[in-house]
């Protein structure tokens, strides 16, 4: 059985759902602690030809305070100003009304908590992608142990989910030792997302949001690219 343990980020890119894919189980990490200027609450598109960067409201954010423990700004009017950025940058887009439809699907439930919103974002579209994969928040789990630091965590968590192989995304590269997993009887290995280039728009969207290749994209032809990805 293949694991793979990752913090809910919002509209992820498309390695995150390689990651899904690549994996039996795949596991939120939800119960560490908030980071700031990552990807829990933030993600990018393209607007103009430009980077755009968005980044969902939170309160009283700190690294100090757990993911599952941050809470929305919903006093915020974040939310319009953001579907109208959609609608006039995408608009025109072959697959505009399938999107914002999964868009909306996700704000519509008004979650309290980020991860909430992240989860769902990540859920909806894997869905809509028809990625199917067995799902846990690891904040939903008693008999995960919350005192371990980095690796040992990670290969917890595994061994509770009786999980041979752990599969991370490539940033963890510099990070884990696949010598120590092997020690604790897991095979480590890291994911590497091959580019992956939008020829109509003349730039690689392999790094933007899921929302920016959808846009342009058949749920067929992202099944397409989930596979486009080297275990090293």
């Amino acid at each position: 059985m293949k694991i793979a343990i990752m913090q809910p980020y919002v509209f992820p890119y498309i390695g995150y759902f390689q990651l899904i894919h690549s994996v039996d189980k795949f596991i939120f990490l939800d119960n560490v602690n908030f980071i700031k200027k990552g990807w829990i609450n933030r993600n990018r598109i393209i607007v103009n030809d430009n980077e755009h960067y968005f980044t969902i409201p939170c309160i009283s954010v700190s690294q100090n305070k757990r993911i599952c423990d941050t809470l929305i700004d919903w006093e915020s009017d974040f939310l319009e100003k953001f579907i109208k950025t959609l609608q006039y940058n995408y608009k025109h887009s072959p697959y505009f009304e399938d999107v914002i439809e999964i868009i909306d699907i996700v704000f519509q439930q008004k979650p309290r908590t980020i991860s909430e919103l992240a989860i769902a974002s990540i859920l909806e579209f894997c869905k809509y992608v028809g990625l199917e994969c067995e799902f846990k928040v690891a904040s939903d789990q008693t008999n995960y142990q919350t005192d371990l630091k980095s690796a040992d965590r990670l290969i917890d968590i595994a061994k509770k989910e009786n999980c041979s192989i752990y599969i991370n995304a490539i940033g963890g590269i510099d990070l884990y030792s696949k010598e120590y997993f092997e020690k604790k009887s897991l095979k480590l290995y890291f994911l590497k997302t091959e580019l992956i280039e939008n020829f109509d728009q003349n730039y690689y969207i392999s790094f933007h949001s899921i929302i920016d290749l959808a846009m342009y994209n058949s749920p067929n032809k992202i099944a397409i690219y989930l596979e486009q990805y080297e275990l090293i």
